[in-house]
């Protein structure tokens, strides 16, 4: 005798319930499978790509795995020291940058920061904070054995997961399909397909939109000469996933930095504002167009309380899974809007809908 609805939805339910839980034990320990399933589905499209031009699946899988490897070398060797060292610099730093902005706050608004004055007090403490904790700060990120051993094995399983995961990718799918119910297997198909599209819309398109920016602010701001230009670029592409945030931070931060550096010659600190502005308006009036499109449906502030809710939950992983988790709650509530709209429970009974006609 076969399960009722109600029974499915509990056996569902029960089993959605027994996967948050299993994510909130484990933890961290599961983020470099989710990095890896992660790889390999925004590099599928590719392996198809290959395989429709006669490449073999797993002849695609090894061309894409040595391209992708032969990238992260090339970052680990020229891109990843520098940041390393403009990061510690910055760090080791910042308490002259804020002894600055206080002298110079000092002889511009003395009325400003009297020695009783909340603000004079407040970024005094700020100082001896950076200087106290900013140099063992940096000690601990990017001197810790330890640490650069666990991210070195994080990206290596990453990969092999990746690899694996992305040569079988096709039958996984089609298994998993073979799981859903008969009755209902075509409205989840449906539901797998919005899904699939919002996150190839938002994420593959994003990611590229994030990429594209970073690097040119990287490189803008490190022609110009602005300190640490390389590391704020880069931040300020990485945050580019949350609408509106890495034009934020990344303007910010630079144009900051760039009065103190060029306040004797304030064409460079226009020069820095024009390269976000410029970043700005090619990103929407074309990268995200274009890449990303207007209908992926994920809200700025829909995403924003993802990523804090599963950050908070589930840690580091939650982080991973928020975008996704973000993107399948938000078309399982359409479709739950949908159709609520279309029953009796929104239309009413069909002769009072005639009557009021």
């Amino acid at each position: 005798m076969g399960l009722t609805v109600t029974q499915q939805a509990r056996w569902w339910g029960g089993g959605f319930i027994a996967f948050i839980l299993f994510l909130w034990l484990v933890n961290d320990a599961i983020a470099p499978f989710i990095l890896g399933a992660a790889f390999a589905y925004l590099l599928d499209p590719i392996a198809d790509k290959l395989e429709s031009w006669g490449m073999g699946r797993t002849w695609a899988t090894v061309l894409i795995s040595v391209i992708a490897l032969i990238v992260l070398l090339l970052g680990l060797v020229l891109v990843v020291p520098l940041i390393v060292r403009q990061v510690s610099s910055l760090i080791e730093t910042s308490p002259q940058l804020v002894a600055s902005l206080l002298n110079f706050l000092t002889e511009k608004f003395p009325s400003l920061l009297e020695e009783s004055s909340s603000v004079r007090q407040a970024l005094s403490s700020f100082e001896d904070t950076l200087r106290n904790q900013g140099i063992a700060l940096a000690n601990t990120v990017f001197t810790s054995s330890l640490a650069a051993v666990s991210s070195v094995l994080t990206i290596f399983v990453s990969l092999v997961v990746a690899f694996y995961l992305l040569l079988d990718w096709d039958r996984m799918t089609a298994v998993v399909d073979s799981w859903m119910p008969r009755q209902h297997v075509g409205v989840i198909r449906e539901i797998g397909r919005e899904i699939d599209k919002v996150l190839a819309g938002f994420i593959r398109g994003q990611m590229t939109v994030g990429a594209i920016l970073g690097i040119f602010y990287a490189v803008a701001l490190a022609i110009v000469g602005l300190q640490f230009g390389v590391v704020i670029g880069l931040l300020a592409g990485a945050l580019t996933f949350i609408p509106y945030v890495g034009s934020t931070v990344g303007g910010g931060l630079s144009i900051g930095l760039a009065i103190y550096q060029f306040w004797d010659n304030p064409i460079w600190i226009a020069v820095v504002a024009a390269i976000f502005i410029t970043g700005q308006m090619v990103e929407g009036n074309y990268l995200t167009p274009k890449l990303v499109g207007s209908s992926v449906g994920l809200h700025p502030v829909w995403l924003m309380f993802a990523l804090y809710a599963f950050g908070s939950l589930i840690g580091f992983t939650g982080l991973l899974i928020a975008v996704p988790a973000a993107a399948c709650i938000g078309v399982l509530g359409r479709f739950g809007i949908k159709n609520y709209r279309d029953s009796k429970l929104y239309r009413g009974p069909e002769e009072d809908i005639e009557g009021d006609e």
